[in-house]
Order: structure tokens, then C-alpha cells, then sequence
């Protein structure tokens, strides 16, 4: 029988793994399918915090009972004064998303949870500003690829970092894993981090 890892990461992003690989945490991927639909009236925290739970407890009830071990879950929004942003559909609502964000701060919260013999989760908010950019360099930008399956249809590591003069807060965090809070989760479960 293959050994256990010491965790389930209950996402497929390539940006969850690489910062669970930087702090040195043993774990496997569980491909999550869940309806991410806002509910009326639901404030951006509670949402951000339903969806990682929800991704995480659905790892953690897919996992035979000899097989189990705690599953992370994690969901990253981008906010503005309109409310959650989400990814964007297609070419012309990432130009929009991006002209929103375009010379503004704007929040980002992404919550973690750990589901296992108990649950607990954490939320960080981050806040960026974009310079102003140009409709051209948000064309250019979806043009390239990197925005299409990104919460406000940006990465911080990635070529959107040009557009960005100021954070405040946690990098990994808009990234999509705060690794402050998600050490904090797994040594509270007695996890080994680095």
C-alpha cells in the first residue's frame, strides 16, 4: 500500500501546489467540482469561507475512511465596490474586469480550511492597486492567456505584476494560498511545516 500524504490539497491549481511545495508540506491533489454560486445577500468573507469548506469537507467525504487524512481547501475573490468579480467569461469581460480595477485598490480574500477530525478556517484580506491601464494593455494582457481562469481575471506572479503599485498584505495570499495562515492550520493539526 503507497504511503499516505500528510494532507489532500482539494484543489488542481498549479499556484496552491508550488506554495504548499515552498513550505515544504507533503500532500496529494483531489479534483473538487462544486457549484461556486454566490447566494443572495451573502457577504464576500462568507462566501470565500462556505466555498474552502465546502471544497474541503467534499475531499475529505470522497476519501476512504483508511485512506483519510486532513484535506485543504482554499477559494481566492477579487473585490470591488460592486461586489465579487469572479473569473472572467470571456475576452471583452476581462478587458471589463481589468478597466474596473484599472487605477483603484481593490480587496482580495482568500480563506483556507482544513477539514479532518475537526474543521477550522481562516480568511486574509489583501489589498492592491492597479496604475491606470489602458484598454490596449488589457486586450494585450487576455491575449497572452495568463487571465483566463483567474479570480478578477489577473495573476500577481504572473505579467499583471506590471500593473500593480502598491499590496497590502499577504502575496501568497492574492496568489491564492496565504501561507501565514495556512502554517498556522496545519501545525495547529500537527502538521509538519518546512
Amino acid at each position: 500500500m503507497s504511503k499516505l500524504p500528510d494532507i489532500y490539497l482539494a484543489s488542481q491549481s498549479p499556484r496552491r501546489r508550488e506554495l504548499l511545495d515552498q513550505i515544504g508540506v507533503d500532500y496529494a491533489v483531489l479534483a473538487i467540482d462544486l457549484d461556486e454560486q454566490v447566494k443572495d445577500n451573502e457577504s464576500a468573507q462568507d462566501y470565500v469561507c462556505r466555498i474552502a469548506l465546502e471544497k474541503a469537507r467534499a475531499g475529505w467525504n470522497r476519501l476512504p475512511e483508511g485512506r483519510r487524512r486532513p484535506v485543504l481547501g482554499a477559494d481566492t475573490e477579487v473585490v470591488t465596490g460592486s461586489g465579487i468579480l469572479g473569473k472572467p467569461q470571456d475576452r471583452e469581460h476581462a478587458i471589463r474586469m481589468l478597466q474596473q480595477l484599472s487605477g483603484r485598490t481593490h480587496s482580495v480574500l482568500t480563506a483556507v480550511a482544513l477539514v479532518g477530525a475537526t474543521e477550522a478556517v481562516q480568511v486574509r484580506t489583501s489589498y492592491v492597486t492597479f496604475r491606470t491601464v489602458t484598454t490596449a494593455e488589457c486586450a494585450a494582457y487576455w491575449d497572452t492567456g495568463e487571465p483566463a481562469d483567474k479570480a478578477g481575471g489577473y495573476a500577481i506572479q504572473g505579467r499583471a505584476a506590471i500593473f500593480i503599485s502598491r499590496i497590502e498584505g499577504s502575496y501568497s495570499g492574492v496568489m491564492g494560498l496565504p501561507l501565514f495562515e495556512t502554517a498556522e492550520l496545519l501545525q495547529d493539526a500537527g502538521i509538519k511545516v518546512l
